[in-house]
């Protein structure tokens, strides 16, 4: 998707050049929350301030949402129908080959050396454990700090937008507090809904991934909203839709609260990493540049990998293995390996599983 968003912003439309979008994209890596979603903030700010960015994030994200709330509706309506319930038990299967696939791929861009890989192994043993990915992730914070030698940061230049941005932040996050405030008043289970996404995405350094498995331990293991086979499916309808995979938090508010549950985790999912671009872009200069932000934040990433393993594991765990299931799981994770696009390997696995499952 980001890659897509290059091509209308820099090659079509002209609007930033080469140099300014690349900088964008590795300030919106740094922070959290999905990038892709970001990265249409960041163009969005760069023509039009902070108007122009929420224009930019919520035209990208709409239609993910929308579509998510249809399938979220035949979810309920349909979900036992049985070439629906071998669809979804496909689908369950792949989402393992998906996050397996991100695991890998986090990996390889994230973990340079021995310190990684030990960050890494100690945040998957202690999630395994039970222990909150918060916890985790403030924890590979420390270890990042102390283990990572003072390295020299590339500058990232950003506009100084600071005038511009400053105040409607602000106005912004008393918006944000405001209804905060009032759902507590109206109505406690959506309060927890909206504040339990907001914190997610809050901590989903390094992607949309990374949000994997905040959202899973809160959702299934805390909470026990959700089973871990539904959690699966949301994952796995999510990955149909043209946006990130935290668009599984409308299946989430949707399942708990029906359409305005999904609307409220939807808008709490995203919202603090916009907060965060419209904020910090004209900073960043500065906050690139800091040894201590760059090792806090290298430490973070890789305590993402080691999560991701957990949730691979146990997202593995539910399923009920036999030959089909491991066959489907090889070709969906060989699939993407060689970079076939999500959407194709989840369409043809549906086909697949509705004639075998």
């Amino acid at each position: 998707m980001v890659a897509y968003t290059r091509k209308m912003v820099v090659e079509q439309k002209k609007w930033l050049d080469e140099a300014s979008f690349h900088d964008g994209v590795a300030f919106c890596q740094m922070v959290p929350g999905a990038t892709a979603m970001q990265t249409a903030a960041y163009a969005g700010l760069r023509l039009r301030g902070v108007s122009g960015a929420a224009v930019s994030f919520i035209g990208f994200g709409l239609p993910a949402f929308l579509i998510m709330l249809i399938f979220s509706a035949l979810y309920i309506q349909t979900q036992g129908l049985s070439q629906v319930i071998s669809a979804l038990k496909g689908l369950q299967v792949i989402v393992v080959a998906i996050v397996a696939n991100a695991t890998i791929s986090f990996g390889r861009t994230t973990i340079k050396g021995w310190k990684g890989i030990v960050i890494a192994i100690i945040a998957a043993s202690l999630f395994g454990l039970g222990v909150s990915p918060i916890l985790v992730i403030i924890l590979a914070a420390l270890l990042g700090f102390l283990l990572y030698l003072k390295q020299p940061a590339p500058r990232i230049d950003l506009p100084g937008e600071s005038r511009s941005t400053t105040r409607p932040v602000l106005i912004l996050l008393a918006v944000v507090i405001f209804g905060f405030a009032l759902l507590f008043l109206i109505n406690r289970g959506l309060f927890e809904l909206a504040t339990l996404m907001f914190r997610i995405d809050l901590f989903a350094f390094g992607g949309g991934f990374a949000s994997v498995p905040l959202m899973f331990h809160e959702v299934v293991d805390v909470r026990s909203w959700m089973d871990s086979p539904t959690f699966l499916n949301g994952i796995a309808l999510g990955q149909i839709t043209p946006g990130p995979i935290v668009i599984t938090a409308t299946f989430i508010g949707y399942l708990l609260y029906g359409p305005l549950g999904g609307l409220i985790a939807t808008v709490s999912v995203f919202l603090p990493s916009f907060l965060i671009v419209a904020a910090i872009t004209p900073y960043f200069n500065r906050l690139s540049v800091s040894p201590l932000f760059n090792k806090v934040i290298k430490g973070i990433l890789c305590s993402f990998v080691g999560l991701l393993l957990s949730v691979t594991v146990l997202f593995t765990l539910k399923i009920p293995w036999d030959v089909f299931r491991v066959l489907l799981v090889s070709a969906a994770f060989i699939s993407l390996l060689f970079k076939v696009e999500i959407y194709w390997v989840v369409i043809i696995g549906v086909v697949i599983s509705i004639i075998f499952l």
